[in-house]
């Protein structure tokens, strides 16, 4: 027994000797090196998809207005929008990581912004089409349109903005892209971009840089041309994206506005009878049709084709029906005698003439009138300058039914003497004769609808 208990302890202190290594004197544990691991940097592009598409934009939109992004402002993150970021940062003296920091988004946000304010920078509705575009109307204060566009230009005339419109059998880009660069003579193209759902071109005009962005809806075209002279190149081309990427050309319809519970517009007595003919659209929907003076009228017939309507006043005296004489009437200038709405005279219902030019609306038979008269006007008489019955003019929303409402812009269109008549004719209104004081011939249409 006791021999076997010597042998396990000898054992067990081998084993011992075995597993604890052998010391050295004056030495020190050995530290072992680590590395910390570093989560791996995240690219500009990848910051940049992360953020909201709204805040891309608006970045886009920001560096545009300061020089140093030239393309589209969409919200999509790009290559060309990280190199923008850099390029404003070394133009800062920051380091061009591609990514904003507060200070420097804030910094962006606030020059941005003063360059829209200098710039008097609106998004418009033309008054003709209905299209939106972005308009810098400090620089091109001077405003005029007709029949086939719109068009707003600096004093001068050193910057102008030009929005054109026509109809066109077949339209294609390429097609349109050709012809734009052909027209006017003397264009010189530098840089072409055609894609199916628009086309751009930019290059020399004469002595200016121009800048052409068109499309189609349809047989409807119609083009945005940017003319800037080269003196005003620095001012203007930071701009330019930004005009680009507003433009709408044919903007989707949230549906017709909703219509006014009381709405006022103009009539015309055609016969001493009680017979009026009137805008159909005012008489839309009416639970009650008023004619001051002379009390209630009844809605007898529509012309949906034409927007007319015909008007009855039963039993009233003292209506001077206005002389619709089967002249041809000239196409020149016209003048208009309407009743505008209350609040545009102060409560009042007095009749009132402006002058206004007839333009054919090019590709259709219409005949737009410029400048659209006032709220109220619609259904008013048209005469020539030589005093012989024109028409009914009828005010409408741009790009929507319904009269035009007094914050939205407006254009008018000229019903011509022979459709009035036909309508009247096919009535049974015998409107042979009357006066030629369209003042007295000219009635307030009130309509109630609830």
């Amino acid at each position: 027994m006791l021999t076997a208990t010597l042998i396990f302890v000898a054992l067990m202190a081998s084993a011992k000797a075995q597993m604890t290594p052998p010391a050295t004197a004056g030495a020190k544990p050995k530290a072992v090196a680590t590395v910390p691991i570093r989560p791996a940097l995240q690219s500009p592009a990848a910051t940049a998809g992360a953020m909201a598409q709204g805040e891309r934009k608006a970045i886009q939109s920001d560096l545009a207005w300061v020089g140093q992004y030239n393309g589209a402002i969409s919200g999509d993150v790009s290559e060309r929008m990280v190199e923008a970021i850099k390029e404003y940062q070394k133009a800062g003296g920051g380091k061009p990581t591609g990514v904003l920091n507060p200070k420097e988004r804030s910094v962006l946000a606030e020059t941005a912004r003063r360059r829209r304010e200098n710039a008097g920078w609106k998004i418009v509705t033309d008054a003709l089409t209905g299209a939106q575009l972005g308009i810098p109307t400090k620089l091109v204060p001077q405003q005029s349109s007709d029949a086939n566009g719109s068009k707003w230009s600096s004093p001068t005339g050193t910057i102008q903005i030009l929005l054109s419109r026509r109809k066109e059998a077949g339209p294609a880009t390429a097609k349109l892209a050709e012809r734009e660069k052909k027209e006017p003579a003397g264009r010189t193209v530098d840089y072409i971009v055609v894609k199916p759902e628009f086309f751009v071109l930019s290059g020399l005009q004469g002595l200016k840089k121009f800048y052409v962005r068109g499309t189609f809806k349809g047989d409807e075209v119609r083009v945005l041309t940017i003319l800037y002279d080269q003196a005003t190149e620095n001012t203007v081309e930071p701009m330019v994206i930004a005009m680009s990427s507003a433009f709408n050309p044919f903007p989707v319809a949230a549906g017709p506005p909703p219509r006014k519970p009381v709405e006022y517009g103009t009539g015309v007595v055609v016969s001493e009878d009680g017979a009026i003919v009137t805008d159909r659209q005012i008489t839309d929907g009416c639970l009650a049709i008023t004619i001051p003076p002379f009390g209630n009228a009844d809605l007898a017939a529509e012309d949906k084709e034409h927007d007319l309507a015909l008007l009855r006043v039963y039993g009233a005296r003292g209506l001077k029906p206005l002389g619709l004489a089967s002249d041809q009437a000239s196409n020149a200038s016209i003048e208009l005698t309407g009743i505008s709405d209350p609040q545009n005279q102060a409560g009042g219902r007095a009749a009132t003439t402006v002058k206004a030019a007839i333009t054919p609306v090019a590709g259709s038979g219409d005949l737009a009138l410029s400048p659209a008269p006032a709220i109220g006007f619609s259904g008013a008489a048209a005469r020539d300058d030589g005093g012989r019955f024109a028409g009914v003019a009828l005010l409408r929303l741009s790009g929507a039914s319904g009269v035009a409402a007094a914050s939205a812009p407006a254009q008018s269109v000229l019903v011509s003497a022979e459709t009035v008549r036909d309508f009247l004719k096919a009535n049974n209104v015998n409107a042979s004769g009357g006066a030629s004081d369209a003042a007295s011939s000219v009635v307030r249409v009130i309509c109630v609808r609830k």
